[in-house]
């Protein structure tokens, strides 16, 4: 019922956690130009909320992954193990851009230098490389999944099998984007509770809003000396 407290608002709410955090982003061709924009907008203001002030150290630990998908169905059916023939990952729309960083400022360079896919949505795939992804990430440190996405995926099913086989060692947080996300079912996909798991954004105008990210930061990473509350939405 209380927006969090923030030192701008030009700035989201800043966090000063120790996390391991694997990012996904859509860059399918449903987002049109002014989508893709946005999500470039949204990725860098989330990056700028886990820079320490100072010469203090780095705490985070991210990771990211730009997932869309092949344009033809032969090309889906190669990706997903439909075919006899395989394909490297690069060759069905999945990059991972960077492993684990703690160098936040080079991981902004990437972001600006993403170029758009305009693939399909193979997001199963996409949770999958994350999950091997985790696997460089830190033993002792909580480990976060947040995806980014504005459409429906192509395999529902591969979709939640997926996000269970995450879920099973991190906390997968979802960023619906627009009406066409698939709401009712990334509220199953994501982790339990949904509602501190799942943060829609209804216009990709909002998604560059610093105060969107601040919801997404505080959802995944209260701080005790600042004040908020969890009942918002």
């Amino acid at each position: 019922m209380h927006r969090c407290e923030t030192q701008s608002v030009s700035k989201p709410l800043a966090c000063n956690q120790s996390l391991d955090v694997i990012l996904l982003l859509d860059g399918s061709g449903s987002l049109g130009k002014t989508g893709w924009e946005a999500e470039i907008v949204a990725l860098k203001l989330f990056i700028d909320a886990f820079r320490q002030p100072g010469s203090a150290p780095t705490l985070v630990n991210m990771a990211l992954i730009l997932f869309s998908g092949p344009r033809t169905w032969s090309g889906v059916y190669k990706c997903t193990g439909k075919s006899a023939s395989s394909v490297p990952l690069s060759q069905c729309g999945i990059v991972t851009v960077s492993h684990f960083t703690d160098d936040l400022n080079k991981l902004d360079q990437q972001v600006t230098a993403l170029q758009w896919p305009m693939g399909s949505t193979l997001t199963s795939l996409a949770l999958m490389t994350a999950k091997a992804e985790m696997s460089l990430g830190r033993s002792d440190t909580h480990t976060i999944v947040v995806v980014f996405t504005d459409g429906r995926p192509l395999s529902y099913r591969k979709t939640e099998l997926a996000s269970h086989t995450i879920r099973k060692a991190a906390r997968l947080v979802w960023v619906p984007i627009t009406k066409y996300a698939p709401l009712k079912y990334v509220k199953e996909w994501a982790t339990r509770r949904w509602q501190e798991n799942v943060i829609p954004v209804e216009e990709f105008s909002e998604l560059q809003q610093p105060e969107t990210i601040t919801h997404i930061v505080a959802d995944i990473c209260p701080k005790e000396e600042v004040t908020m509350e969890f009942g918002r939405r």
